[in-house]
């Protein structure tokens, strides 16, 4: 196979595989809404819910001792997978953007042409802000995962607060424990999300 016959072919490989990749990463988008809307549509039965039991002091302690393990426990599960999808989409980039930067070596003839993918190298902060995403060392808590943590770690200061409250008796006390639960949930899903980040820059 001669040298044109096998540039072509890589060629057609590449721009299959950006095709391919694409439509992954559209994929994992499409996945995290809708696991995210999911979730928050269960939480917002939830809350309908205990509109209705509020009423009765009989039935809102059982009501929100079955909801809230559940609530926990869903959320859970959807912010462990959105943060799978964040990383799977940040690979997706990574190769899209090496192939980006093949087209733009082999046929921009000195264009700028695809030279951002040049530019950003393996460096997915700098690939985000390629493609029009803006990053700071906060980026994280702008994440879906982050949102869903958010949730998450709530509803756990919620079943602490109630929990304290209920053992104490004591209303301020079972408050300032609720908070610190709260604090503590968000701190470490944020490290879960902060260590996902740090495996894809290495």
């Amino acid at each position: 196979m001669d040298q044109d016959a096998r540039e072509q072919g890589l060629l057609t490989a590449l721009t299959t595989e950006h095709f391919v990749l694409q439509t992954s990463r559209s994929a994992t988008i499409t996945e995290s809404v809708g696991r995210a809307t999911v979730f928050l549509s269960l939480l917002s039965a939830a809350l309908i819910g205990l509109g209705f039991v509020s009423s009765s002091s009989q039935l809102i302690k059982p009501y929100l001792g079955a909801v809230l393990p559940a609530l926990v426990i869903t959320g859970l599960f959807t912010f462990a997978r959105l943060a799978e999808n964040m990383v799977e989409n940040s690979l997706d980039l990574r190769r899209i953007q090496r192939i980006r930067a093949y087209y733009h070596r082999q046929f921009t003839d000195g264009h700028d042409f695809f030279a951002d993918a040049v530019a950003s190298g393996d460096d997915t902060r700098t690939m985000a802000a390629a493609v029009g995403g803006r990053t700071s060392r906060w980026q994280l808590l702008l994440t879906t995962a982050a949102m869903v943590g958010a949730v998450n770690a709530l509803l756990i200061g919620l079943g602490a607060t109630l929990l304290a409250g209920t053992v104490t008796g004591s209303v301020p006390l079972a408050i300032a424990l609720g908070v610190a639960v709260v604090l503590v949930a968000f701190a470490a899903q944020l490290a879960y999300l902060k260590r996902a980040s740090i495996w894809l820059k290495g």
